[in-house]
């Protein structure tokens, strides 16, 4: 190495480099030296021109190690206020036996002298991180085989498929250059496409619409980027809601194709992670919804011929909406991204649902040792998700017991279970909640007319009645909505017209 670097441009001999025939030829992993050089030569003259750099060069681009160190020292010697030079930067070396076996601080000032001009410094920058890339590249491939030729039922190939994939997506996303500061010239282009959308669409829904209309309008619809959570005790409905919300928003997207003559995958599909119930338990779920049918009758096979037909041509209607789901159990957080990122990249994911939060694990074994922490890395990781990939998530999450020992079971913030950072990562938290379910529980004795009498009034009033409680909304005004729910569908709906919706509070 020492030779190399004391002369750039030095060649190497064909015959030094021969190999036996039959042999493969060694290939040295990709790299430019004399670009490193010379991209340490201008900083060593010229601290200033570290800032032209932003944040994509890191020390790890660099090929040769003592290269890393140095581009190293003169960040910190930057970020420290100092003078990063030849004569600076020489004791900082001393010890280091890598650039004594060169020459010492004589390597140093021989960078400095080689020094390329300032203008062209963002070019070196970018061939070096590009090199750098290729070798990332190289190093999964190599894994992808190491891996495979390894014969283990610990690890099957699907897991390895999934592994690989991730560190090319995280190599994508690292990748993709400097992400720092943006202009507001650049920042506010993004705002005004919206407003003017707003403006045309005449105060209607500017998102994805859910299907509901008293919801949409508080909430403008199912916002990109946004993390939306879901919540409830059992029994309320959170799935059912969220089927709804998830096959309406299909629905939506799939005649806009029709409407604008564009394939589904142009306009965007609908994904639904479903870590609690099988893909045939859902979809069940949503026939019953769509073709008005029972469920129960559905899943006992209780249809009359003109039922089952009916069934049938909805099965059918069902089949071309750009829907997903995926049922793997106990995915973890990182998988979920993976799939997700796979999603958006085949079919232009547009709505993301997980259902639900708390069945998702996180990726390191120190926080899956702490459930606090572990949600935490759940939550952020979803939020991370709804950002990367510019779409709504709608994650469920279950509520603590504490609501049973109030006498207003109406969820707060504070029951969100297991960590507090479910309300701070969320754009929206929404709380499901049924008074019929309560109410349907304490039924008096029929001995007793007077009781008998006020409960059954108070059923009326709130039979197949849910509320959707807004209790955060970062964007907009917090409040109620209320729906109507039917249980034997399974479904949400608008309330009849007519029905006075209580106004949002702010």
């Amino acid at each position: 190495m020492a030779s190399l670097l004391l002369d750039p441009k030095k060649t190497t001999n064909p015959e030094d480099t021969a190999t036996p025939e039959g042999s493969k030829p060694y290939r040295e992993a990709p790299c430019n030296i004399e670009a490193e050089q010379a991209l340490l030569g201008a900083l060593l003259v010229n601290n200033d021109a570290l800032s032209r750099l932003g944040d994509q060069l890191a020390p790890e681009h660099f090929y040769e190690p003592l290269h890393s160190r140095i581009f190293d020292a003169i960040r910190k010697f930057n970020d420290k206020g100092l003078i990063a030079n030849p004569i600076t930067l020489k004791h900082y070396f001393d010890q280091d036996a890598a650039l004594a076996d060169i020459g010492g601080g004589a390597y140093l000032a021989k960078l400095a002298g080689a020094a390329i001009t300032v203008i062209n410094i963002t070019d070196y920058s970018n061939m070096i991180f590009d090199l750098s890339l290729k070798r990332q590249l190289i190093g999964i491939g190599e894994d992808v085989v190491n891996d495979a030729y390894q014969h283990t039922i610990d690890i099957p190939a699907t897991v390895q498929i999934e592994n690989a994939e991730q560190k090319l997506f995280t190599m994508a996303a690292d990748g993709g250059g400097d992400k720092g500061f943006r202009s507001i010239k650049a920042a506010i282009i993004g705002s005004i496409k919206q407003a003017e959308y707003a403006f045309k669409n005449n105060g209607g829904v500017v998102g994805i619409t859910t299907g509901l209309t008293d919801m949409d309008k508080l909430l403008g619809g199912l916002q990109r980027s946004d993390l939306l959570i879901l919540a409830g005790r059992p029994s309320m409905g959170k799935t059912a809601l969220a089927v709804n919300v998830a096959y309406n928003a299909c629905e939506w997207l799939f005649k806009e194709a029709q409407r604008e003559g564009k394939s589904t995958k142009e306009v965007g599909c609908v994904g639904f992670f479903s870590l609690e119930m099988s893909a045939e338990q859902l979809t069940t779920r949503m026939l019953s919804s769509s073709s008005k049918l029972n469920s129960h009758k559905i899943i006992q096979g209780k249809l009359t011929s003109e039922e089952f037909a009916h069934l049938v041509r909805t099965s059918n209607m069902m089949s071309a909406m750009p829907f997903f789901i995926d049922d793997t159990p106990a995915l973890t957080i990182a998988g979920l991204r993976t799939r997700a990122r796979r999603l958006k990249r085949q079919n232009n994911l547009r709505v993301l649902v997980v259902d639900y939060l708390q069945l998702l694990r996180g990726n390191s074994t120190s926080s899956q040792q702490n459930r606090v922490q572990e949600v935490s890395e759940i939550t952020q990781g979803l939020k991370a998700i709804a950002k990367e990939l510019d779409v709504p998530v709608v994650a469920l999450s279950q509520l603590s017991r504490a609501v049973e020992q109030r006498e207003d079971k109406r969820p707060l913030l504070s029951d969100l279970r297991e960590s507090g950072s479910i309300e701070q990562d969320a754009d929206i938290v929404l709380f499901i909640y049924r008074e019929e379910y309560y109410l349907a529980r304490s039924m008096p004795s029929m001995d007793d007319d007077v009781k008998f009498q006020k409960w059954q009034e108070d059923m009326n009033k709130v039979m197949n009645v849910a509320e959707v409680i807004v209790a955060k909304h970062r964007n907009g005004p917090i409040g109620t909505v209320k729906l109507r729910f039917e249980p034997n569908l399974t479904e949400f709906s608008n309330l009849a017209e007519g029905y006075e919706q209580p106004e949002s509070m702010y």
